[in-house]
């Protein structure tokens, strides 16, 4: 196919309001390719440079902390080489709202550019959505109560099941209910989550547990002591604490593999199975096979 061709299809693949782009596939939408899709489609002479003092974040932005450190860095590579890829924004009332680029964007303000290149699309606030969220898992790695606050807040506004969010953005049913069991924990455990002091494999176990003042109680001995995600599966055993759901006791080797398995899941999105010298990692294609092989650092072919 030749390049003016390719470029036709993609142009007609993306359709008013990208519609089509999202009805491909959707199960499978991947944010690198629909980025790429647009940036590739979209001739130079459409490529504007707006003020960015008009740009305003995704309103369904499920992000609300941003590496300070990371965006430093950003703003000076910024500074010498200019924004490398526009970002794309929606036309709004007043100025635009973002769709992908929010960390180009603080990081131009921050470089003190006034204008940074765009392509001006038009979405539907369910596109906004999907695309919010999609950068964040795909590309950001959200908060862990960030990326809950996400999945329900995705749900409730398009009336969709758990599981229909899993397969939307590739991740297994149970780690989405995982992740939406994190909200259940009190604020200021929370808290601690989204700023590191929790990790996820910790505040999933704390979640499974009904009594609010034990739930702080342990969150508190996890950030002082330092206590291993095994250890505080062992303090949740106790009769006394009530349980969300029962914790079911196991011989030692198959509660330390629970714990693995449970940490493995959280960090690849998957379901993982742990037996006596053998781990067993599902995946549903080569796409999602190249996605567990980049998050293990695994390289092939070198």
């Amino acid at each position: 196919m030749s390049q003016t061709n390719e470029k036709t299809s993609k142009r007609k693949a993306l359709g008013t309001g990208l519609d089509q782009l999202f009805s491909m596939n959707v199960n499978q939408l991947d944010f690198d390719t629909f980025e790429k899709t647009i940036v590739d489609s979209t001739p130079e002479n459409e490529i504007k440079l707006i003020p960015v003092e008009e740009i305003r974040s995704n309103p369904y932005q499920p992000r609300i902390h941003f590496d300070q450190d990371a965006l430093e860095e950003l703003a000076e590579s910024i500074k010498e080489h200019g924004v490398l890829e526009p970002i794309i924004v929606k036309k709004s009332i007043k100025g635009y709202e973002l769709v992908a680029g929010e960390r180009r964007t603080k990081a131009s303000k921050i470089a003190g550019k006034t204008t940074i290149p765009a392509i001006i699309k038009d979405f539907d606030d369910q596109s906004m959505m999907e695309i919010a969220l999609l950068e964040n898992i795909q590309r950001e790695n959200l908060t862990p109560i960030e990326e809950a606050k996400a999945y329900k807040n995705f749900m409730d506004k398009m009336s969709l099941t758990q599981e229909e969010v899993a397969n939307k953005f590739k991740k297994s049913r149970s780690y989405v209910t995982n992740m939406l069991g994190l909200l259940k924990l009190p604020s200021e455990v929370q808290r601690d989550v989204v700023n590191g002091k929790i990790s996820m494999s910790h505040a999933r176990v704390l979640s499974k547990l009904d009594d609010e003042d034990k739930i702080i109680e342990l969150a508190e001995k996890i950030k002082k002591e330092g206590i291993s995600v095994h250890a505080l599966e062992a303090l949740s055993q106790n009769e006394e604490i009530i349980k969300r759901k029962p914790i079911k006791r196991d011989n030692p080797d198959k509660t330390l593999y629970k714990v693995y398995e449970r940490t493995m899941k959280d960090t690849l999105g998957t379901k993982v199975s742990i037996g006596t010298n053998k781990i067993t990692i599902n995946f549903n294609s080569n796409e999602d096979l190249n996605r567990l092989l980049e998050i293990m650092n695994i390289k092939v072919g070198e």
